[in-house]
């Protein structure tokens, strides 16, 4: 079954992402999110897995962590431009996009219908400004009315104020892949697919605010058993999705990093780095000394 809490992870927040600099408080404790040092020959890069969309004033850096980008000469995200706004609003509209699409409500089973109607209500939306959105775009933008209900913003998000952090240190900001070709693995889904994935945004919306708790939670604390668990593992079944979305990305970015020389810091959404396939253990399989160290 596929979660819209999973699609969080992967990457709703690219559209929303404004970069933004400012004091921001340290954690209290030692634990936090997932970091692992990977090493060989002349490469020392930190693995650090993020999450796109936060609450305002969450307390999610350590010492470690910024240690860890102090000491990194640039930062490698999931896909390059992510702070250049205008420019993903582009593609998304370009991809997202196409004439002559049948109306939203026609695209989602009836009992799912008021549901619809109600959230395009709150988001300010209308159905025929949606309805020229092919499904899997619609998906997404239904998805931010959620998100603005809980206050995420992709403001706070992990890869704005990294992206910040090392422009401001006038240290490069570099992507594994582009967002055009990100947004492009959903624009390649079967309608069918799309379909499905519209509907249950639309039945998932009820339950957002205990699915991002428990995904916040996870994450904060670092653990990659649970994210394996309740954010990989519900795709798994869906062959349609676990390999485009996750494990054929995870092996193409395996073989970047493979060939980067100096000291990366690659900061990547934290499923990538959990459960079969995931990125972590496919540099250990290019003969990197990966340890975890936060």
């Amino acid at each position: 079954m596929m979660r819209k809490s999973f699609v969080t992870v992967i990457g709703l927040a690219l559209l929303l992402l404004t970069a933004c600099g400012s004091e921001r408080p340290l954690r209290d404790t030692r634990e936090g999110p997932a970091l692992w040092k990977a090493q060989r020959g002349e490469t020392t890069a930190y693995i650090f897995g993020t999450i796109h969309v936060l609450p305002k004033g969450l307390a999610w850096e350590t010492q470690t962590l910024r240690d860890a980008i102090a000491g990194s000469d640039r930062l490698v995200l999931e896909a390059a431009g992510l702070d250049d706004t205008a420019g993903s609003h582009e593609i998304f509209a370009r991809l997202g996009q196409s004439p002559g699409l049948p109306a939203i409500t026609d695209r989602v089973p009836p009992d799912k219908r008021p549901a619809l109607e109600a959230l395009i209500q709150r988001g300010g939306m209308s159905a025929q400004m949606l309805s020229s959105y092919e499904s899997w775009a619609a998906a997404m933008l239904v998805s931010t009315v959620s998100q603005q209900d809980l206050k995420l913003s992709g403001e706070q998000g992990v890869e704005t104020i990294l992206t910040a952090d090392f422009r401001d240190a006038g240290k490069p900001v570099e992507g594994l892949e582009t967002i055009e070709q990100q947004l492009g693995v959903f624009d390649r889904m079967s309608e069918q697919t799309q379909r499905k994935f519209l509907a249950e945004t639309i039945g998932q919306s009820q339950d957002v605010a205990a699915q991002f708790a428990r995904m916040k939670s996870a994450w904060l604390s670092g653990d990659m058993d649970a994210i394996a668990r309740d954010f990989v593992a519900e795709i798994a079944p869906e062959p349609e999705l676990i390999g485009p979305l996750l494990t054929d990305r995870n092996r193409a970015w395996a073989a970047k990093v493979a060939v980067m020389r100096g000291r990366p810091f690659i900061a990547v959404g934290a499923a990538h780095l959990a459960g079969p396939d995931n990125l972590i253990a496919l540099l250990e399989r290019e003969g990197f000394r990966v340890s975890r160290v936060q």
